[in-house]
């Protein structure tokens, strides 16, 4: 070979490594790029699709956010503005910005959301176009704002579940409130009328919180289409017992429904109506937005169960799928006494990230389990005890042989 061929062949080698050490190098740059993608103040999980950022102080959001999480955890900082700063989220299904200071709930929020919660915030009002474009919102909890009115467009929220509106200040009942909701929480507000029609396209309101409120009466037949309900709170509202041409039907109505109802307007007892329930009808309390951090398992036919927002919100770190089921039977127990207090306050129970009340109700089948745990307790005690007679006996029989 020529010496001039065999130096042009090592340039030509010399020049392929230079280039795969440089794609090596960008590779390498890459990786690390992709390693870093989790906020330094935040927590990742699941190849940092969850991402937890609550407490940290931010006024602003955090760089680095991978495109495709699917859980995020803004809670607790001083977040003012987010209009516009989520829309590339397109995976996103939980988002929790409460406890900021957001004065209206952000522009171009991912359209594929299941959950929201935007409560404790300073929100003044919700326009129509907040929520035209959120088919697959499942629960938005809007609590513990400065609402005055919300505004939905007919056929909106098609797949809204859950709505949580407490602890506002509305006047009046919400009309056009979205057609599949189950569960409605309005309590703790200035609420002095449901004006007829407003509940009417409510085929599947099932548990309605109204209690805390300024009802003195309301319209006859107010109620009359809700088939599907099995919960109900009036108490702690200023019912005018002595207008009787007012309160008659209410309470004619309240005798005949099927339908549980805590706060029976002009009544001492606590608990009245659920005339025609089962003692096996149950209900979920306090709610539902978020899979514990780290979890993401459902599918495209999954529809989230309703813990869903009476008032109170667990650890965004540990949320939605976590059970509150509660078991009602006929009478008043202790259950509804723990609920009830004067004309029926529900109990409150603080959690880690939220100091809303939650309807809370206690389990008959709690107290079957513990009842069984007792009886299993006791049995082992007992073979315990016939354990240790026959050892002292066999003691006291060897003592005997020695002498």
């Amino acid at each position: 070979m020529m010496p001039h061929e065999l130096m042009k062949r090592l340039r030509i080698a010399n020049t392929m490594s230079s280039s795969m050490v440089a794609s090596l190098l960008l590779l390498l740059i890459c990786a690390g790029s992709t390693l870093a993608i989790c906020p330094p103040m935040c927590s990742c999980g699941r190849g940092h699709r969850i991402v937890d950022c609550s407490a940290r102080g931010l006024s602003l959001l955090p760089d680095s956010l991978q495109h495709n999480i699917h859980f995020l955890n803004l809670s607790h900082n001083r977040l003012q503005n987010l209009d516009g700063l989520l829309s590339h989220f397109g995976h996103l299904r939980t988002l929790d910005i409460s406890h900021n200071r957001l004065r209206h709930l952000p522009a171009g929020l991912p359209r594929a959301l299941w959950d929201v919660d935007v409560s404790s915030n300073h929100i003044l009002q919700l326009e129509k176009n907040d929520t035209a474009y959120h088919w697959n919102l499942q629960s938005l909890d809007l609590s513990n704002n400065q609402l005055e009115r919300v505004v939905f467009i007919n056929n909106t929220l098609p797949s809204l579940q859950a709505l949580n509106l407490s602890h506002n200040k509305f006047w009046t009942v919400p009309t056009n409130m979205p057609h599949n909701l189950e569960m409605a929480d309005l309590s703790h507000n200035f609420l002095l009328q449901i004006l007829p029609g407003s509940l009417d396209r409510l085929p599947r309101l099932s548990r309605f919180y109204l209690h805390a409120n300024r009802f003195a009466s309301l319209s006859e037949g107010v109620f009359n289409r809700l088939e599907s309900l099995q919960l109900l709170t009036l108490g702690d509202n200023p019912w005018a017992c002595e207008d009787e041409e007012n309160i008659t039907h209410l309470l004619h109505w309240v005798h005949q429904t099927p339908a549980k109802v805590l706060g029976c307007p002009c009544y001492i007892r606590p608990t009245c109506g659920e005339a025609h329930l089962a003692t096996s009808r149950t209900w979920h309390s306090a709610s539902y937005t978020e899979p514990p951090l780290g979890a993401d398992t459902r599918g495209s036919g999954h529809r989230t169960p309703l813990h869903a927002v009476t008032s109170g919100y667990l650890s965004k770190s540990a949320m939605l799928n976590l059970p509150h089921n509660r078991s009602v039977g006929n009478g008043t127990g202790a259950g509804e006494q723990a609920l009830t207090k004067g004309g029926v306050h529900l109990t409150s129970t603080p959690y880690i990230f939220s100091t809303q009340s939650s309807t809370t109700i206690r389990t008959q089948s709690a107290k079957k389990a513990t009842a069984g745990k007792a009886r299993s307790t006791s049995i082992q005690i007992h073979t315990g005890n016939l354990h240790t007679v026959a050892l002292n006996l066999m003691v006291a029989a060897l003592i005997l042989s020695t002498f």
